[in-house]
């Protein structure tokens, strides 16, 4: 396998990471031998570092889910990093060029629960400045 085999792997990986070696080995037209030991030495190169859940479209739907940009002071960024990694409505979190610093990308059980988490992001002690959008819906999720 070359290197697009491999990024083919690793989308299908993406798209259901409990698929069997079989059917993974069905879908790139190679032998499940081949694919094990691939999984394997990607794995052993860091490049697969584990694996996760995705939660179902039903449960997703009632999630309320935002991308927050933040202006942090400059020597607290490590400290507001700590503090919205303590967070567990916190889904991830980039560094970004441009007028912002960061983006963080939130979800909550509802409106209110989202407002407060918003409040919460606002008043750490290194956020100058933060501007919220909440996301309508996902059109690719890969």
């Amino acid at each position: 396998m070359t290197k697009r085999p491999d990024q083919e792997l690793i989308a299908l990986l993406r798209e259901n990471a409990r698929a069997s070696t079989a059917e993974l080995a069905r879908r790139l037209g190679v032998s499940r031998s081949t694919v094990q030991s691939r999984i394997e030495r990607l794995e052993a190169r860091g490049v697969i570092t584990g694996y996760g859940v995705r939660l179902s479209p039903d449960h997703e739907k009632g999630l309320v889910r935002a991308h927050v940009l933040l202006t942090v002071t400059p020597k607290q960024s490590d400290k507001v990093v700590r503090d919205l990694r303590a967070q567990p409505a916190v889904r991830a979190l980039h560094s970004v060029s441009g007028s912002f610093d960061m983006i963080v990308v939130v979800e909550s059980p509802s409106i209110s629960d989202l407002d407060a988490l918003l409040d919460e992001i606002g008043a750490m002690e290194g956020v100058e400045r933060t501007l919220s959008s909440i996301i309508l819906s996902t059109r690719i999720d890969r």
